[in-house]
């Protein structure tokens, strides 16, 4: 199987002032694409499943050789995948319906599920990820490493916060960056992926 980069959807410069277009341009189209072209080298001759998340589930029967790059670079497709897929102009705002009742059972307010998040996020070390999952818990990982490389479900949500997903516009300031992506949060997209 051959992976290939997945469209946005959306312009780059879309989601703008939150997240700006040379942002948006060297993340998709250089850093993504990269996880892509080297997932696909990694695989070369190589058996593997189908699917990435398959792939990604039975990361122990890729051969040790391969199995790094593979890990490294099949999360960073397979999260960035579903970054961009959270992501709207029309973002923003906070879940209704069935969603948004639960995260306010489970957080007591939507404001408070936000601040939980974006203190998880915020004290990851060095480069990694912040997810909701199903179960409306909140969970980081590092590197490109998600939950179901551990057997876990799949996210609802995801937060970049590798530098190069915010540096150009926030520098070494994550809270800022954190505090503009809930503008661009696709909450319909989410509450889709719920169901």
């Amino acid at each position: 199987m051959t992976y290939t980069l997945p469209t946005l959807g959306y312009e780059y410069d879309a989601l703008a002032p939150h997240i700006s277009a040379d942002i948006m341009k060297i993340h998709h189209a250089k850093h993504h694409q990269t996880y892509v072209d080297k997932l696909n080298t990694a695989l070369e001759g190589l058996d593997a499943p189908d699917s990435l998340d398959s792939l990604l589930r039975s990361l122990g029967s890729v051969p040790h050789a391969q199995r790094e790059e593979v890990r490294n670079n099949g999360g960073g497709h397979y999260n960035h995948s579903l970054f961009w897929q959270s992501m709207s102009p029309q973002g923003g705002g906070a879940p209704s319906g069935e969603l948004g009742a639960k995260i306010e059972q489970k957080y007591g307010s939507f404001q408070q599920f936000v601040d939980d998040f974006s203190e998880h996020a915020t004290k990851v070390f060095g480069s990694g990820w912040v997810w909701l999952q199903p179960d409306l818990s909140i969970m980081t990982t590092a590197n490109q490493d998600n939950p179901i490389m551990e057997g876990g479900e799949a996210p609802l949500l995801g937060l970049d916060v590798w530098e190069h997903a915010y540096y150009l516009d926030y520098q070494n300031v994550r809270p800022d960056y954190i505090k503009a992506w809930w503008n661009v949060v696709d909450w319909r997209a989410i509450e889709n992926r719920s169901k």
